[in-house]
């Protein structure tokens, strides 16, 4: 893979200008300028609507009247859906086109970027994107979280909104039938998860409830948090977090996960916990809901309260509900997931870039209001108008068989640009139930700090990518094992913590908190 250098001529076009036409605050150029860009996200291998490049994204045209600018398709990899494989691509054939965008962005832009093949974005935003700027100053720890090694940063990401993403939900109707209280604590919850197993609550004189099950193996996992240990550290699985001393660790080499592993085990072994969860998979919740199978589990807020209307008529009373974590073995309530400030997707400004001012000047109009609505919400008045000052979905869009997200996906909106989500999207499709599960958990202190991820130096990414994925896949391998009663982790652990060491996760941490510390200060 060739390095890329930036040309002096390249990084003199940052001292340009552009016009503003004076009847269009929006304006960046007089005359159309037309750029090239990568898209490459799970949703679309390129930039139109489903990845058809033949046809403009109706947000696209909306941008294109507003700004001037009309970025073209030039995306690489679009007969593969593995966007690792697509950037790998696109950065071997030196030929980058003027914006690289998609999912997954931050760690190869963070590699290649000190080298030359992305523009650093510090002065330009400073000197030219006056709202991108804003949203720094007022969340410096977003702006750590993107920054490379040499203290620049090179992408604008995806920064979402909001704060609670899944809760812990329970069968009311169960409940009720049983003649028992949401549980308030661990030891309470593992008391409704045997009722629901030995008390026949669906009523069909068959020991077949599933007391915990997920649609996410890793969901399971998340039972350690009811002990005082910890899952992740991020919105991301198995992720490394913070610890209380201020140092990154994992959450799987620590001894509170061993003592809270333990636990879950039992309670597998016991049958409380579904004995397919391995291997369900994502239609787990559709099926052991709606055969009155499943009692309690931990998932999307939006998602997963909507089963209340969808099973209405099929079963009788049903009533699926959020309730607050359970109290842990030592007394605290944690909400260990919550939306992440931002992701690792974006977009980003390559070499090859002529129009670098009227670049960054574009990025910036994504966080002005006409274009943070626009990135949200689609074209106002195709599927939204402002009500009383709130943009406001279409009926026809809200009823429509189609998910919100799904239909704005193809109108160009809520797509992995570098943009700023307006939770006022998903909130006005949300239910009642899962805003009323949203505003409870809100009313408590509930949520964790967390990991931002760190980027690497060439030398740290070498020693991360040499030992990092075996370990996980260790980790992972023997944790399933001893869920599965292959194994007893408390016996194990000393030659567990003992290979891991032999296997580089010393080495890992190191690296990690070098990064950590040179990021974060």
């Amino acid at each position: 893979m060739r390095k890329l250098t930036v040309t002096l001529a390249i990084l003199g076009t940052t001292a340009l200008t552009s016009p503003v036409l004076a009847d269009d605050h929006l304006r960046i150029v007089e005359d159309p300028l037309e750029l090239t860009i990568h898209m490459h996200w799970p949703r679309a291998q390129g930039y139109g609507p489903g990845g058809d490049t033949s046809k403009l994204y109706p947000v696209e045209e909306a941008a294109r009247e507003m700004t001037g600018v009309h970025l073209i398709d030039k995306t690489s990899g679009k007969n593969t859906k593995d966007n690792n494989e697509a950037m790998n691509l696109l950065i071997a054939s030196g030929d980058l086109p003027d914006i690289v965008g998609g999912n997954l962005i931050k760690q190869p832009v963070n590699q290649y970027g000190p080298e030359g093949a992305f523009v650093p974005l510090n002065d330009l935003v400073k000197e030219h994107a006056p709202h991108i700027q804003a949203f720094w100053d007022a969340n410096p720890e977003v702006l750590a979280s993107i920054t490379a090694f040499d203290g620049n940063y090179y992408y604008i990401p995806y920064l979402p909104d909001g704060k609670f993403g899944r809760a812990w939900y329970i069968r009311q109707d169960w409940l009720d039938k049983l003649g028992l209280q949401q549980p308030q604590t661990v030891d309470e919850y593992y008391e409704v998860l045997k009722a629901f197993r030995d008390q026949d609550p669906n009523g069909n004189g068959k020991k077949d409830e599933i007391p915990f099950f997920a649609r996410d193996w890793e969901e399971v996992i998340r039972l350690v948090t009811l002990w005082d240990a910890r899952s992740s550290g991020s919105d991301t699985y198995h992720d490394f977090y913070v610890s209380t001393e201020g140092k990154v660790v994992h959450p799987y080499a620590q001894d509170a996960y061993r003592d809270a592993l333990a636990n879950v085990a039992q309670w597998y072994k016991e049958g409380l916990i579904d004995p397919e969860i391995f291997t369900r998979g994502s239609s787990s919740r559709d099926y052991l809901l709606g055969e009155n199978l499943g009692g309690s589990t931990h998932d999307w807020f939006a998602s997963t309260s909507g089963y209340n209307a969808a099973l209405a008529e099929k079963i009788d009373g049903f009533n699926f509900t959020p309730f607050l974590p359970p109290a842990s073995a030592k007394g605290v309530r944690v909400e260990e997931h919550r939306r992440t400030p931002v992701k690792p997707d974006g977009w980003a400004i390559s070499y090859t870039n002529d129009h670098v001012v009227e670049t960054v000047k574009y990025f910036d109009f994504w966080f002005t209001e006409e274009g943070r609505n626009l990135s949200n919400f689609g074209v106002e008045g195709k599927t939204w108008d402002m009500v009383d000052g709130e943009p406001t979905y279409k009926p026809e869009v809200l009823n429509s068989d189609s998910p919100v997200n799904s239909q704005m996906y193809l109108e160009g909106a809520q797509i992995y640009r570098g943009y700023w989500m307006d939770y006022r999207y998903e909130w006005q499709w949300t239910s009642p139930e899962a805003r009323a599960g949203i505003e409870l958990y809100d009313a408590n202190n509930l949520l964790l700090d967390q990991f931002l991820g760190v980027s690497f130096n060439k030398e740290e990414q070498e020693i991360y990518d040499k030992y990092w994925p075996s370990l996980r896949t260790y980790m992972l391998e023997r944790q399933q094992a001893w869920i599965l009663g292959t194994g007893d982790i408390k016996a194990d652990w000393d030659g567990y913590i003992s290979t891991l060491n032999k296997m580089g996760y010393e080495q890992v941490i190191e690296v990690m908190n070098t990064a950590y510390a040179r990021q974060y200060g």
